[in-house]
């Protein structure tokens, strides 16, 4: 913590992401309400993430050859702007649905290189140190997951206080603050000097069919991903269908998320020197499941705050480690093409589940949609506990010699 490169980093990481949190109820709630179709904002929902797999790959070389630094101030000097023109087409009466896909989808093409600019930036700090980099990752979880606790709650107050289109202002005003951060404090993220192994559009791709642990990983992410991302849009959808159309329980119920995530972040930097990193996460990904079947039944909204609180406890438990042998285990070189190519396969997934919630619950219901949540993500942590097993006699990350 006591490295300004690190402390700008989570402090940008912070703000952005208590404006992210922000949207996250604001942008579905204000789908919602203009236009009342669950189709709709499930929809919107699923093009923000669709750039994450049609460019995921491509912008590994992106971030090779501007750095990581110049790729961070790249992606928040456009993406202040986009999610102000929201509102401000909006209010000038100028905004139809298509409008707002275009913008979203905008948003979207500039996540993949942002987050893996940031991530790559962790090994120059700290070296190969494989467990120094995955309780740098858990501080990471940490901040990505702090603006969630109090991120959606303010949001919920925002919207009933100022409506939907001021509080989006607010989030365009947290990448400006991101922004500065980075211009004025970080110091690294040099631009990547490619060998003959690390050329190529889908070298990252080669390098993850021919890792025994890495490769399978991320086979289980698309999975995992596509059924955590019907929870982004079935919290809004509960609290608008089950929970009497209120936005402050929505922020309450996402501000779940981020209080037992945030609790999570502390337990893994404890429990990385206790335990092996991937049998922690294996067991840990399947705890975090079993609260969610829980919400398929109507239950009151606070219980359904203390399963997410229960879920995501456990799920900083699973990322700690599996960043910290995505930024590790791969040559420097190669680096931020692996990390564009797991954030693809995350792509992959997150729009197919995202838009398929509006689907599910016109024809079961909420608990149509939860249920298709939870069994997802068990499908998801029974793969990854097999991927984890089979490769429990891998040779150890420094003994891994770069693949061709």
């Amino acid at each position: 913590m006591r490295n300004r490169t690190l402390s700008a980093l989570l402090a940008a990481e912070v703000v952005s992401t208590t404006g992210s949190a922000m949207t996250f109820i604001a942008l579905p709630w204000f789908v919602l309400v203009t236009s009342g179709s669950a189709l709709r904002m499930s929809l919107v929902l699923a093009v923000e993430v669709v750039p994450m797999a049609l460019f995921g790959i491509p912008s590994g070389s992106v971030v090779g050859r501007l750095g990581a630094r110049l790729t961070m101030l790249c992606s928040d000097a456009v993406r202040a702007p986009l999610i102000a023109l929201v509102p401000a087409l909006y209010w000038s009466g100028h905004l139809v649905f298509g409008e707002l896909l275009v913008i979203v989808f905008a948003l979207g093409v500039f996540n993949a290189p942002y987050l893996t600019a940031q991530r790559s930036i962790v090994p120059e700090l700290f070296g190969e140190d494989e467990v120094a980099v995955m309780k740098a990752s858990a501080l990471f979880g940490g901040a990505n997951q702090l603006p969630i606790v109090i991120g959606p709650a303010i949001a919920g107050v925002l919207i009933g206080w100022l409506h939907t289109p001021a509080v989006l202002v607010i989030d365009a005003g947290t990448y400006v603050f991101a922004f500065a951060a980075v211009l004025f404090f970080v110091r690294g993220g040099r631009r990547v000097v490619h060998d003959e192994d690390s050329k190529g559009l889908l070298a990252g791709v080669r390098y993850l069919a021919h890792d025994r642990i890495l490769g399978p990983m991320t086979l289980t992410v698309i999975v995992l991903d596509g059924a955590a991302a019907g929870i982004v849009t079935g919290v809004p959808l509960l609290a608008f269908t089950r929970y009497h159309q209120n936005p402050h329980l929505a922020g309450w119920i996402f501000s779940g998320f981020g209080v037992g995530a945030v609790l999570g972040s502390l337990a893994a930097m404890k429990l990385l020197d206790r335990f092996q990193p991937l049998k922690l996460a294996a067991a840990s990904l399947c705890l975090a499941t079993l609260p969610l079947w829980a919400i398929a039944a109507p239950i009151p909204w606070y219980a359904t705050f203390f399963a997410v609180v229960a879920c995501a406890f456990f799920l900083p438990l699973v990322q700690a480690p599996a960043m910290g042998l995505l930024t590790t285990r791969p040559p420097a070189a190669l680096r931020a093409k692996v990390l564009t190519a797991v954030l693809t396969a995350s792509g992959l997934g997150s729009p197919v589940g995202r838009i398929l919630i509006g689907p599910i619950y016109h024809a079961w219901g909420n608990a149509g949609v939860w249920v298709a949540i939870a069994l997802g993500m068990t499908i998801g942590a029974v793969l990854w506990s097999a991927a984890t097993l089979s490769a429990r006699d891998a040779p150890d990350v420094a003994a891994v010699p770069p693949v061709a």
